[in-house]
């Protein structure tokens, strides 16, 4: 079994000190120094920590002045009534969405069983890019039914909002069904898309959303860049 290379469990120690408020934006960390006193390690071993937590936009360096903190991760919340916007919102950052693809296709067999579809019927399907104040927090595949939300693609490349595009279509509202979390490294692709090294951690999310008859809507999977997103779970 494969260890956690000490500077990533530092990187992973900061960036929760930094969730959970010990540091908040602007703020200066602990010189190299002291970290590296603090872990028992070399200033080498702190400066690729550090380093890694850069490239996440996490923290950036100041010449001759130490390492300010950029960022604090984004929370997220997972519950029945979740919506994106109106979430990242009240995390006091500005929400976006990027279109990568939206496309018609055959639906899996994870997919059909999901939205309780025939083998062989279609789905439109929605690939894009979460943003919080510009910064890629997540890369997301939604699969809709294409019998039943028909015109759901043109809804979503004028509104970019699952919400807004569904009630175009007729959805009025919907809940999630359910919600399954795993911790995986990112592939190559994954990772250039969220601007993190291979291999980086992320968390995967997989997610049915229903309308208030209790009719699958929506199958959702959702890539979380790990450093950047605190999930938080909401019963409502």
């Amino acid at each position: 079994m494969s260890k956690t290379p000490v500077w990533k469990s530092i990187a992973l120690s900061l960036t929760s000190d930094i969730a959970e408020g010990r540091y908040n934006t602007g703020d200066r960390l602990p010189t190299e120094a002291q970290l590296a006193a603090q872990h028992g390690v070399n200033r080498h071993t702190v400066r690729r920590a550090l380093a890694d937590m850069a490239g996440q936009g996490l923290v950036h360096p100041r010449r001759g002045a130490g390492v300010f903190v950029a960022a604090r991760p984004t929370d997220y919340p997972i519950g029945k009534r979740v919506r994106y916007h109106k979430s990242i919102s009240a995390s006091g950052k500005i929400p976006g969405k990027t279109i990568l693809s939206l496309t018609t296709r055959t639906a899996d067999e994870t997919e059909a069983e999901a939205l309780q579809l025939t083998p062989g019927d279609k789905v439109h399907v929605y690939d894009g890019l979460s943003l919080a104040d510009g910064q890629p927090i997540a890369l997301f595949q939604s699969t809709f039914p294409a019998d039943r939300l028909p015109d759901i693609l043109t809804a979503l490349q004028e509104t970019q909002s699952v919400t807004k595009a569904l009630q175009r279509c007729g959805v009025a509202d919907y809940t999630r069904v359910s919600t399954r979390l795993t911790a995986r490294a990112a592939t190559a692709t994954q990772a250039l898309h969220l601007q993190l090294p291979e291999g980086a951690p992320v968390l995967f999310s997989i997610g049915v959303n229903a309308d208030l008859s209790g009719v699958p809507v929506e199958y959702g999977r959702t890539v979380f860049a790990g450093e950047r997103v605190t999930l938080t779970m909401h019963d409502d």
